[in-house]
């Protein structure tokens, strides 16, 4: 569960670095991050890793909706754009169910399948498993009853601070519920722009840069919150409209199997 809750991370995004008071062993990561291979972003991946280097993050997960592309583009370039950040490679998965995050792909997971198979999916390729948003009521869930909260025993993390959350108690409810259930909780920005990156983000004990490393450092988990400004999540809107006028609407679902995308 979460280990503690620090304050809004406005004065870090005011100048301040969170390496600048920490000791050489703390990470800082935010573990979902939408760059314009989703259907609604904009962001270059440049943009994104640029952005997470200049606000002192030490590691960033792009999660496109039901794609990896984006996110390898990102890994390709950090080295020259952004040496001593680390890009993991991830992706928002749309389940029948409800929403999937897996970090440490090789290969997107399509869009469509049941929650089981897309863990399945995730687990086959080494990969671990978050659920986003859980009780965000106007974004697809995994716990829309209550049924549905024995898949937590089936996830590395759960998301118990979203900054996109802007409606209702879906947050608190959120780290209630990693409480509960003794559910690692993080904090994310799941920015869809690159004024959002690091609006909240996790810090952790270790290196979380592989899969082992940060299931290891979950349990660490400092979560630094804070909140998407109204008038940046006005962008989303846009970037739908433009992204369907590009033609890069949402992916179908398909149910054959994932599909290899070059490292």
């Amino acid at each position: 569960m979460p280990r503690a809750f620090a304050e809004s991370s406005d004065q870090w995004l005011a100048g301040a670095s969170p390496r600048s008071s920490e000791g050489p062993h703390r990470s800082f990561a935010d573990l979902h991050v939408h760059s314009r291979a989703s259907f609604d972003s904009l962001a270059s991946p440049a943009a994104l890793v640029r952005t997470a280097a200049r606000r002192g993050l030490t590691h960033l997960a792009i999660t496109d909706h039901d794609r990896i592309d984006g996110a390898v583009e990102a890994r390709a370039m950090v080295g020259e754009v952004a040496p001593g950040l680390t890009v993991i490679v991830g992706e928002e998965i749309r389940t029948i169910d409800g929403d999937l995050i897996g970090l440490f792909l090789e290969r997107a997971v399509p869009p469509g399948l049941t929650v089981d198979e897309a863990i399945a999916e995730v687990r086959a390729q080494g990969g671990l498993v978050g659920i986003p948003h859980p009780f965000d009521r106007f974004r697809g869930s995994l716990l829309r009853d209550a049924r549905r909260e024995a898949l937590v025993a089936s996830v590395d993390w759960i998301e118990a601070h979203n900054a996109r959350v802007a409606v209702g108690n879906g947050n608190v409810r959120a780290a209630e519920l990693a409480h509960r259930t003794d559910r690692p909780g993080i904090a994310v920005s799941d920015a869809h722009s690159a004024f959002e990156v690091g609006v909240a983000y996790t810090a952790f004990d270790g290196d979380p840069s592989t899969a082992p490393g940060l299931l290891a450092a979950l349990p660490t988990a400092e979560l630094v919150t804070g909140r998407s400004s109204f008038y940046v999540r006005l962008l989303t809107p846009l970037a739908k409209v433009v992204q369907r006028a590009r033609g890069n609407g949402k992916v179908r679902p398909a149910r054959d199997r994932s599909v290899p995308v070059d490292r």
